[in-house]
């Protein structure tokens, strides 16, 4: 994680500029966040947008104003005329905030905050702009004789093959860099989204390839070898790490925009 505000270590500073924030009262810690502008996706999308990301207060209107004021003041300051969030750098970095399902069980991978977070939001003037869902599918024990067919069928009418690996190192060699421009090309109609650059590529592909359970992890080909799709999946964490008293959460992460008035 520290790595991410490590200008030296994150690539994403390459058309990012950032800098990070605590509000205090009484010598204690009462809130933090983070002011961004990634200027590749301001130029991506024609936007003139300064993001906030990584916030957290306690809740008081005071705590929340003055964090959300330190980053407008910061993004005016380099020419910013809207304000949103939260982000982070780019979309591998938690987004959105929670405002419902908050007695669910989420992923590592989402963002909790407490119910009062999105009030603040609403009261501090900023609308939604984004609704992101999470969905639980429950996988059968056994796949369906029909969906078996289709897929042998659609295999054979496109020669495609199905690649598995078990060996990190190998599937980085062989498909580490096409993953992530694949990723480029799909997600790029994606909201807010900047493409990765060649050295985020190369810092991800040490980064995530490794941690991988390869044996979640599937990757489809043409008849030539070259990559049409990917698929990733991971286990489920928080049911090892939740204590038995802790929160359960269900995320619908929204982004909130606002003019930086």
């Amino acid at each position: 994680m520290l790595n991410t505000f490590n200008k030296k270590k994150n690539a994403a500073f390459e058309f990012c500029e950032a800098d990070y924030f605590l509000a205090y009262r009484e010598g204690k810690i009462v809130g933090r966040v983070a002011a961004i502008i990634n200027h590749k996706a301001n130029q991506t999308w024609n936007k003139k947008e300064v993001r906030f990301g990584w916030i957290d207060f306690i809740d008081d209107a005071e705590v929340s104003d003055a964090l959300i004021r330190t980053v407008e003041e910061w993004g005016k300051e380099r020419g910013m005329t809207h304000i949103q969030g939260p982000l982070g750098f780019t979309d591998f970095d938690a987004e959105g905030m929670l405002i419902e399902g908050f007695d669910q069980l989420s992923t590592m991978a989402t963002i909790y905050n407490y119910p009062y977070y999105p009030q603040h939001m609403e009261r501090m003037g900023f609308e939604k702009d984004a609704d992101w869902v999470e969905y639980k599918i429950y996988i059968p024990d056994a796949i369906p004789d029909k969906h078996k067919r289709i897929s042998d069928l659609i295999q054979r009418k496109y020669n495609l093959k199905v690649k598995k690996y078990t060996s990190a190192k190998k599937i980085a060699q062989d498909y580490g860099q096409a993953i992530f421009e694949l990723m480029n090309e799909a997600y790029q109609p994606l909201y807010g989204y900047s493409a990765l650059s060649q050295r985020q590529i190369d810092q991800y592909v040490k980064m995530y390839l490794p941690i991988l359970d390869l044996r979640m992890v599937t990757l489809i080909t043409d008849a030539d070898d070259q990559l049409l799709a990917v698929g990733i999946s991971m286990p489920s964490s928080p049911k090892r790490c939740k204590k038995p008293t802790g929160a359960c959460f269900l995320w619908v992460g929204i982004t909130w925009p606002r003019p930086s008035s």
